[in-house]
């Protein structure tokens, strides 16, 4: 209830002084109005009962003035009802030394509750108002530490472009450019760690994998001939395990792209993510010639990469290949 201060959320607009004496005239005759419907049950039973709920609720929203109002309407109502007997069985005279007394006992009470009350919602206040500097200046650290992670990144992915042109052999070249690449997956998960997402440290897959397809079509020169395709579901996933499907992506679609076209001019690559109750389908297919019909016991690197990438992300990959391409297919349990 910290957070439903009425009127500090009101000013300007209303003065506070105006929003205290609204709410208090709310919870007193708030309080009479149900007193007088109980009356009509059970009549003169408990005629002060109400006041304590009501107070409380008035003070919690609009500061200890609003339940002073409160205490007073509800309090003098069931004074009334006391001493004039309005809804007792035996009317009580004015003189009677009972009724003033319990009613300036109840009074006592009301105030010490009024005052716990108040005690209670400054407590409150400055507990979310402490709250909310420390999310502000957890925002503003890891608002900086995502700038500097940017900048790193930057940097090691331009080193090494440079390093790419100066290269003397196209080997080398080939080599540095494919490391870039795989520092560009990382970055781009990075971009998306507290973008879009309601849980921290989070990725959101689909507009991550769109733009790492964007970016892989670009750095590997994919004309209109070979096109790439890529159908992502909406949804959520771990920033580790996003970081490890990337470059699962990134890898297979390298691949795909480097040799899954010998000899053609024209294909396409389609990335397609599917979540589904057990956890996720990754699938990586071209329409390329397929793979040789015989390869390394243990593959090349880039091979080695996809396995423990794989494995990395929790995922079980398998391959099928023929006349009509290659499907690379990884499941991943939730």
């Amino acid at each position: 209830m910290g957070e439903i201060d009425l009127p500090d959320r009101l000013a300007p607009g209303i003065p506070r002084w105006a929003t205290q004496i609204g709410v208090g005239l709310l919870c007193g005759l708030g309080a009479i109005a149900i007193r007088l419907v109980l009356d009509l049950v059970v009549p003169g039973i408990g005629p002060f009962a109400l006041v304590f709920p009501a107070l409380i609720l008035a003070t919690l929203f609009a500061h200890w003035p609003a339940g002073v109002l409160t205490a007073a309407l509800s309090m003098f109502y069931a004074w009334h009802t006391v001493v004039f007997g309005v809804a007792a069985r035996a009317p009580a005279s004015l003189d009677d030394p009972y009724g003033v007394t319990r009613t300036l006992v109840i009074a006592v009470a009301a105030g010490l509750t009024i005052a716990i009350a108040e005690t209670f919602r400054q407590a409150v206040r400055m507990a979310a108002t402490e709250r909310d500097r420390e999310i502000a200046d957890r925002d503003l650290f890891l608002a900086e530490f995502d700038h500097r992670m940017k900048n790193n990144f930057a940097i090691v992915a331009g080193l090494l472009d440079m390093q790419a042109r100066r290269a003397e052999h196209s080997a080398t070249a080939a080599a540095l450019d494919t490391a870039r690449m795989r520092v560009e997956s990382i970055a781009q998960a990075h971009r998306h760690l507290y973008r879009g997402s309601d849980h921290v440290g989070a990725v959101e897959m689909s507009e991550y994998l769109h733009q790492l397809c964007g970016a892989l079509s670009e750095a590997l020169f994919l004309s209109g001939k070979v096109t790439l395709v890529c159908d992502i579901d909406s949804t959520q996933m771990p920033r580790d395990r996003a970081v490890s499907i990337g470059l699962v992506v990134n890898e297979l679609v390298t691949n795909a792209a480097k040799h899954a076209f010998t000899g053609r001019d024209t294909g396409q690559i389609e990335v397609m993510l599917r979540a589904h109750a057990d956890g996720w389908t990754l699938v990586v297919a071209d329409d390329g010639v397929g793979l040789p019909a015989a390869t390394a016991p243990r593959g090349g690197l880039g091979t080695r990469l996809i396995d423990a990438f794989a494995r990395q992300a929790g995922g079980k990959l398998r391959t099928e290949s023929g006349a009509g391409g290659t499907r690379k297919t990884l499941e991943l349990a939730a």
